[in-house]
């Protein structure tokens, strides 16, 4: 057993907003917790069109995971499928027939009043913005109802859209209120896709009932001090440490049929907008050799997919699906470099020191990295990558065409990173997570 298990009989529940496939920071927060005595259910979200994607399941006999219907009920979609026709009726200019078949189609599902009360909503809103409102509050509610029914001693809200669920469950209480953290892996005030008036009121709402508010470092901790007057605690986001030397590796040349002698430009991680995947197709052309290779699916794939046609790049940039987290680091040492060159966006952004930065660490791959503060702050220190402007495919360019033309630099990078990854990892950092649940058990 291991010396640092806790004799704890205390439950945690614990929320994300995801279905859990991809989620590391998550996976290592509840391992840690697991190994270290308490008892810790996950509560997720169902993604129904995967077959084999578990409701509940075991999670390598660590902690159990809850995952809640992320589809509405036929009892719902079916009157919210019927509310969209009506509305391509309305269009055509036909009032009196839609609002006599609405009123005698939605009778047989709802009382008159809620059916009003939803025709009201469809007309005001796009039917799919009326959709999205309600699934998401179906969820919402299967979250809230399991977080009740376990009883948990603490509960951990993982980003802004499961701190309300937290709330609920932890604060509403008739007899005993509950600990809760919130445990904040992004600037929920400044992110892409978030609208700024809303989500900067919803937090700086609830902020004042989390026990315990956790930053992913200290840009970010500072930010946060700047909007609400406190430091909140910093947990980084480290990986587990890890040697994926001696693991046996996928050989991308192989996979993608490509000259062993040819270096691979490596990214992995979310193809989504702001993450600089397009200034590195662009200059792709740039390089002196090499073949890019991105790792991942995201929002965007299709259009980075059409910018490599349009450039005639098929043959200098491949794509290869998400593999699953538990998996990367097999693949992760083909790169003779790694990009993680974030556009500056939005604060989220510039304020990151995100996982993938120490993933390459880890593998020992030198990275080409934006020139944001918090990662800018380990490459320099540890000599494991160049810094560029993340913005221009020209300077993307030089930084990987100076690690090209100098092997025995990008071979010193790559031993520093090796060095580093015995200090950037979450066998250290996890220590710093569980004094904080130590800390609010004895509180």
């Amino acid at each position: 057993m291991n010396e640092d298990k806790l004799v704890s009989k205390e439950k945690i529940g614990m929320f994300v907003w995801n279905y859990f496939t991809n989620d590391a920071r998550v996976l290592r927060s509840c391992t840690a917790l697991a190994d270290a005595g308490y008892k810790v259910d996950l509560i997720a979200i169902h993604d129904a069109t995967d077959e084999l994607l578990k409701k509940k399941e075991d999670y390598s006999n660590h902690f159990r995971v809850y995952r809640v219907n992320g589809r509405l009920p036929k009892s719902i979609n079916y009157p919210l499928a019927l509310m969209n026709r009506i509305k391509r009726i309305l269009l055509r200019r036909k009032p009196l027939l839609v609002i006599f078949v609405a009123l005698v189609a939605f009778m047989i599902y709802l009382q008159p009043l809620i059916v009003i009360l939803l025709l009201g909503i469809g007309v005001a809103l796009s039917t799919q913005k009326v959709r999205v409102i309600i699934q998401r509050s179906y969820i919402f509610l299967q979250m809230v109802k399991i977080g009740f029914k376990g009883k948990y001693d603490i509960y951990h809200s993982n980003d802004l859209n499961t701190l309300p669920q937290g709330i609920i469950c932890s604060k509403l209480k008739f007899f005993k209120r509950r600990k809760l953290i919130y445990d904040s892996h992004e600037v929920q005030t400044s992110r892409t896709g978030y609208t700024p008036w809303f989500h900067n009121n919803l937090e700086k709402t609830l902020i004042k009932f989390p026990d315990v508010i956790i930053n992913e470092n200290h840009t970010r901790a500072k930010h946060t001090e700047e909007l609400y007057g406190f430091y909140p605690e910093v947990i980084h986001n480290y990986p587990f440490v890890s040697k994926p030397e001696e693991l046996e590796k996928v050989d991308l040349h192989e996979l993608l049929d490509l000259p062993q002698a040819e270096p691979i430009l490596l990214y992995q991680g979310g193809v989504q907008i702001g993450r600089g995947l397009d200034k590195v197709v662009e200059a792709t052309p740039l390089f002196k050799k090499g073949v890019v290779v991105f790792i991942g699916d995201g929002k965007i794939k299709p259009q980075l997919e059409e910018r490599v046609r349009e450039l005639g790049l098929e043959e200098r940039v491949k794509f290869i699906p998400k593999v699953p987290v538990d998996e990367l680091n097999r693949y992760t040492p083909n790169g003779y470099l790694g990009f993680q060159v974030l556009n500056n966006v939005c604060f989220n952004h510039y304020s990151a020191s995100s996982n993938k930065l120490f993933e390459y660490m880890m593998s020992g791959v030198p990275v080409i990295a934006c020139s944001f503060p918090e990662i800018q702050k380990v490459v320099e220190k540890e000599a494991t990558g160049i810094c560029v402007d993340s913005h221009d495919p020209e300077s993307i360019a030089k930084g990987v065409n100076y690690l090209l033309d100098n092997p025995d630099i990008r071979e010193e990078m790559s031993q520093n990173a090796r060095l580093a990854r015995e200090k950037y990892n979450w066998d250290l950092e996890k220590l710093e997570f569980l004094k904080i649940y130590k800390e609010l058990a004895i509180n």
